[in-house]
């Protein structure tokens, strides 16, 4: 999801409170915080040789330790009062893609994607998702699509890739 559909979809659920489900069934914790909005320009070169840049919105997701017994999540509205704070200071790009970055004691610190949200009752859930690592030039260095799996095919020394 790109950072502005991000917001449209806050902007439509301001009266509901925002949850995050960062793996099926499980949610980050009542008691989290908006710590750090990072503006993101990756400029990068595949195995390939291909260069690429893109932009990301990373908005990273904290649980205070302070806060176990805290049970009412965060208001939409005031986490747009937040991200529109961080845009006053630091403009976001709106196609940017957009990342929650989030770990707890028994989930690795990663960055997820927006896979989708739903309504469920008066709650807005934000839907995560881990993407694999991929190699982008499979075409370029002879990977054929369904041995994705076999790292070393893309990037061996003998590839001719990299």
């Amino acid at each position: 999801m790109k950072t502005q559909e991000f917001f449209n979809v806050l902007e439509q659920h301001k009266d509901k409170s925002l949850l995050f489900e960062y793996a099926p069934n499980l949610l980050v914790g009542a008691n989290y915080h908006i710590t750090e909005v990072k503006h993101i320009l990756v400029d990068s070169v595949d195995c390939g040789s291909q260069i690429d840049s893109w932009r990301e919105t990373i908005i990273q997701l904290w649980e205070s330790p302070n806060e176990l017994d805290k049970t009412e999540y965060m208001a939409v509205y005031k986490a747009l009062a937040i991200l529109k704070k961080v845009g006053g200071m630091k403009p976001y790009t709106s196609d940017a893609e957009l990342k929650l970055e989030y770990s707890n004691s028994k989930f690795h610190t990663t960055q997820l994607f927006v896979n989708d949200f739903e309504i469920q009752g008066k709650n807005l859930i934000i839907k995560l998702a881990i993407e694999k690592t991929d190699c982008k030039a499979k075409e370029l260095c002879g990977v054929p699509e369904k041995e994705v799996e076999k790292v070393e095919s893309c990037c061996s020394p003998s590839s001719g890739c990299c």
